[in-house]
């Protein structure tokens, strides 16, 4: 997992020289396959549960599971979150980001600042003898505390030989409830926050999750190890 998390970090940072305006997000997505496969690794996204690509690219009021297309170009003031997930010998490393495209509003810029500060003032608990909620309810305070929402309908996650496994990581919720954390679980903590309200609808191509009101949603990710003292981070 620590070795798939090397090759996800280097992605993601990679990608904040090649997302621009005039991109299409299928350039995204070949950028990741063939960087996974340089590394002799594999995007386990790609057909899991029918999805049709190696990564999910999701631009503006879309929180997750957007997929990649020739069609969709990216223009100056977009905002742009990309998910991924890297298996290496059966093992899985998880993380997104968003990114900006160009020049964005401070109002897109404190969005995306805010997901990754609730990132880390969530994982201030992720570790030994803390309840699992205790990680969700300080992600919902940050959040909130900026104006901003929290979706409801997805959530972070257990991590290992299944991109997903339990538990269920809410961003949101009252401290002290859930399983002790306990040295050695690996977690996937994932903010998923929006502009305004946290309801979402699927689209038609049955994986792209939007938000109900089109306003803009950011993403921020890691794979993140519990042990008896701070938190290590694969993905970063």
């Amino acid at each position: 997992m620590r070795s798939a998390g090397k090759v996800a970090s280097y992605i993601l940072n990679e990608l904040k020289e090649i997302i621009k305006p005039g991109i299409a997000t299928i350039e995204i997505d070949r950028f990741v396959e063939k960087t996974v496969k340089a590394h002799k690794m594999k995007a386990a996204e790609k057909g899991y549960c029918g999805y049709p690509a190696s990564v999910c690219v999701s631009v503006n009021e879309e929180v997750v599971h957007g997929i990649p297309s020739k069609k969709r170009i990216l223009k100056e003031g977009d905002i742009v979150s990309v998910d991924l997930v890297v298996e290496y010998k059966g093992y899985m490393a998880d993380a997104a980001r968003t990114y900006a495209v160009g020049n964005i509003s401070e109002e897109a810029k404190r969005l995306i600042e805010t997901a990754e500060n609730a990132f880390f003032e969530g994982i201030r608990f992720a570790k030994e003898g803390y309840r699992l909620s205790d990680i969700s309810n300080a992600i919902q305070n940050t959040v909130e505390g900026e104006g901003f929402g929290v979706i409801r309908d997805f959530v972070g996650h257990g991590i290992g030989s299944d991109m997903h496994e339990d538990p269920q990581i809410p961003n949101y919720g009252k401290p002290g409830k859930g399983p002790r954390l306990q040295s050695g679980m690996t977690l996937a903590i994932e903010p998923m926050i929006t502009q305004g309200s946290y309801e979402v609808d699927v689209l038609q191509d049955d994986w792209t999750a939007v938000t109900v009101d089109g306003k803009l949603s950011a993403h921020y990710e890691n794979t993140v190890v519990i042990t008896d003292g701070e938190p290590e981070v694969l993905t970063l």
